[in-house]
């Protein structure tokens, strides 16, 4: 009895990515030449999950536009995804502003800017110059439709899905086929999904083992300060500010997190959220979400509600101009808070996104040297886990909220699957135009 329940624990997910984790923070800490060469792994699964995503929020965002009926039902989820996403943007800034000035990381290090060598963040600089709000509002439109797919550019992949969503509901009967047949795509892609992911414990062992080899453990004592405050921030944002809406959701904060804590564990590994968003989208599915909100939600969540980013840029920022010994006014810190709420968006969920929305901060304010990057480029990436795990949780439970308030959260079959329970994901209603059809 005792075997097969070792082998059942063995054969999880979960389990199989701690022991990918561990196994990679100890190879890239006593063999951190190997470490550095297992990069590759962390890349290819990021890259097989990448390869599916473009298909994936397309079908997923053109099938439940189409049974929701109306472009003005469309348009209320969308809004109410978007007034939630400023709203707890905006309170991720103002806690990771908080907690900084409370617990002064930088204060006491007394680094001279003008002597930093800032060749490491020359890339960084260069990007920051087009990560403005105008370039982020005119790379909403593709240059073509096939572009934004080959790309993977999920803002412009949404956009267009929006529009040929739109188009299906005026054209009514005839194109009932089309919106069935993406609807059994859409099934076979999940497929794949299932399939690359038994390839996440090597990916997260790949990917661990070659930051802490590139970067080492010791360079977390540097910045141990810095470290805790970051994710001490983030912790209780997930805790006071999520578990409150939570609350209102009458969702358990814990049992989501033990339900979605595979998909943790991964982005732990690979530091990027786009590792797990084919799965999320499933999960949150299975766990009692309609299809219509999670299709919208949870792929558009990835560029306007990144909370662990938000808290990141204040925190980082502040940092940065302690260490420097930069004096800067509350009125200062509120013109930061303003510059953040713009360049936080559309930071999506890949691995360094954060530090050019940092860079593009610094840039467009020039009160705060941009060399102080350099002091980040070593820690970045242990803290840019923190922030990857924030955005993913923040991510799901804006898609509980959403369905809550749109009266399309079960919570029976919530439930279910917090309870581990086989949740078989109900026969889809027709769509719209099926419906239309029928009644002809």
């Amino acid at each position: 009895m005792n075997a097969q329940r070792f082998k059942k624990l063995a054969s999880t997910l979960y389990i199989q990515v701690i022991v990918g984790l561990t196994a990679g923070v100890l190879v890239g800490h006593f063999y951190p030449n190997i470490g550095v060469e297992l990069k590759p792994l962390g890349d290819l699964f990021i890259k097989l999950i990448k390869m599916l995503l473009a298909p994936i929020i397309f079908a997923s965002v053109v099938v439940g536009i189409s049974r929701m009926g109306s472009v003005k039902e469309t348009g209320r989820v969308g809004a109410k995804a978007m007034l939630y996403f400023e709203i707890c943007s905006t309170l991720a800034l103002v806690f990771g502003l908080i907690v900084v000035n409370v617990m002064k990381p930088g204060v006491g290090m007394n680094i001279d800017a003008a002597q930093i060598d800032t060749a490491s963040i020359k890339s960084y600089a260069a990007a920051a110059q087009h990560h403005t709000t105008l370039e982020f509002l005119m790379n909403i439109v593709p240059d073509s439709v096939v572009g934004s797919f080959a790309q993977g550019n999920m803002l412009q992949i949404i956009l267009f899905s929006l529009l040929f969503s739109f188009a299906l509901n005026r054209l009514g009967s005839k194109v009932a086929p089309l919106v069935d047949g993406l609807d059994m795509f859409l099934h076979g892609m999940f497929g794949v999904v299932r399939i690359v992911m038994h390839l996440a414990p090597i990916g997260a062992f790949g990917g661990i083992a070659f930051t802490i080899a590139k970067y080492g453990i010791g360079t977390l004592n540097s910045f141990a300060e810095l470290m805790i405050a970051v994710y001490l921030t983030c912790f209780l944002f997930v805790v006071l500010v999520l578990g409150t809406v939570m609350r209102y959701c009458g969702v358990p904060l814990w049992g989501f997190l033990k339900y979605i804590k595979d998909e943790i564990l991964i982005v732990m590994g690979t530091a990027s959220t786009e590792a797990v968003l084919p799965q999320m989208m499933l999960k949150m599915e299975a766990m009692g979400c309609q299809k219509k909100v999670v299709g919208l939600v949870l792929p558009t969540g990835y560029t306007f509600n990144a909370d662990g980013t938000a808290i990141y840029l204040t925190m980082a920022a502040i940092f940065i101009a302690q260490a420097t010994n930069v004096d800067i006014t509350i009125w200062d810190q509120l013109g930061i808070l303003g510059v953040m709420l713009l360049t936080s968006k559309g930071s999506a969920g890949v691995a360094g996104a954060g530090f050019v929305a940092l860079a593009a901060s610094l840039a467009s304010m020039h009160k705060i040297p941009l060399s102080g990057l350099v002091l980040l480029v070593g820690i970045d990436r242990f803290l840019n886990e923190a922030r990857a795990v924030t955005n993913l949780i923040g991510n799901g439970i804006a898609t509980i909220a959403v369905s809550k308030w749109e009266g399309a959260l079960d919570i029976e079959q919530m439930k279910r699957a917090f309870a581990g329970e086989a949740v078989i994901a109900p026969v889809a209603a027709p769509t719209v135009v099926a419906a239309r059809r029928q009644n002809v």
